[in-house]
């Protein structure tokens, strides 16, 4: 494999972990009856509609079809991507709903 190739399937993969981060955010405001957009645009006024987060959301299912997504895990997938205002928005909704 090429240096080219390595660096492209690292990027690919880079790409479809953030997708995963994105569901799980999206999951958990389902699962916790939040809107997605509004927690993001809180977090992100400037940004509008975020196409992954809608493509996110298409993926998503009913709450009651759902595991269950600990806070814990959706704050870390969040940090972990360098979504920090996302994550502080999160968590005062956790704060606000008493979880």
């Amino acid at each position: 494999m090429s240096n080219e190739e390595i660096e492209k399937r690292i990027i690919e993969q880079y790409q479809q972990d953030e997708n995963m981060m994105i569901l799980v955010f999206a999951q958990w405001c389902v699962n916790n009856n939040l809107d997605p957009f509004e927690l993001y645009l809180e977090a992100y006024p400037k940004q509008g509609k975020n196409p992954a987060l809608l493509q996110a959301i298409d993926l998503t299912v009913p709450k009651q079809e759902s595991e269950d997504i600990p806070e814990q895990s959706v704050l870390g997938v969040l940090q972990l991507f360098g979504n920090d205002d996302l994550a502080f928005v999160v968590s005062e909704r956790i704060e606000k709903m008493g979880l």
